[in-house]
């Protein structure tokens, strides 16, 4: 049988419930922990990567209507500024979701 390596109460490593924590349990729970942090880091960076997108798309938008414009392509630039409103309020929310999710986040 494996190394005991707590004995008192509840522990998260006990799988078993028998309020024993052995080595095979313990490095389990280890292992656990390191992916589910791994999990939460890779999703940060996802969220990150999502808002600098969402964030350039905002100001590139801008800009390729103005382009569009100089190119002589008016129902383009039409069209591009008639959806401007849809564009930046579902840009602005992705971003302030992303900034609200930190926020709570970070008071745990």
């Amino acid at each position: 049988m494996a190394e005991e390596i707590e004995r008192a109460g509840f522990h998260p490593a006990d799988t078993n419930g028998d309020s024993v924590v052995t080595t095979e349990e313990h490095d389990m729970y280890l292992e656990f922990r390191r992916k589910e942090l791994e999990d939460q880091d890779l999703m940060r960076d996802a969220q990150r990567r999502m808002t600098w997108f969402a964030l350039s798309g905002m100001l590139l938008y801008p800009a390729t209507v103005m382009l569009t414009e100089i190119m002589n392509l008016h129902q383009a630039a039409e069209i591009l500024g008639s959806m401007a409103s849809v564009y930046f309020v579902s840009v602005a929310g992705i971003v302030a979701a992303f900034f609200g999710a930190q926020a709570w986040s970070g008071k745990k």
